[in-house]
């Protein structure tokens, strides 16, 4: 397979992880990801937001995560996110260690 292949598959990919994420299971909650998997779309806005800036593109986080969750986080959030509960917010607190704070 040639690279701009493997390039526009990989593309195709994350796409299709993304419409997922943000469409066919907007009720798994973002805490929910970090503590089972290391990541959320959180981290996919930014890595996204980094990548751009690995490019010489200019992107806040903000402008990341607008450009990933197709609206202002805040109101993702506000349709999608639920109160996290106390066991949550303690296993994501493990989570956050161990996944994005050691990079």
């Amino acid at each position: 397979m040639d690279r701009q292949t493997e390039i526009e598959l990989e593309a195709a990919a994350f796409r299709r992880l993304k419409k997922h994420l943000m469409e066919d299971r907007v009720d798994v909650q973002n805490i929910d990801l970090m503590n089972l998997a290391g990541f959320c779309r959180n981290c996919l806005s930014r890595w996204y937001q980094e990548a751009a800036n690995e490019r010489g593109i200019e992107m806040s986080k903000e402008d990341g995560r607008t450009a990933f969750y197709g609206m202002p986080y805040d109101e993702w959030k506000t349709r999608h996110q639920a109160e996290a509960t106390p066991e949550q917010k303690a296993a994501f607190d493990t989570s956050f260690r161990e996944n994005v704070e050691k990079r």
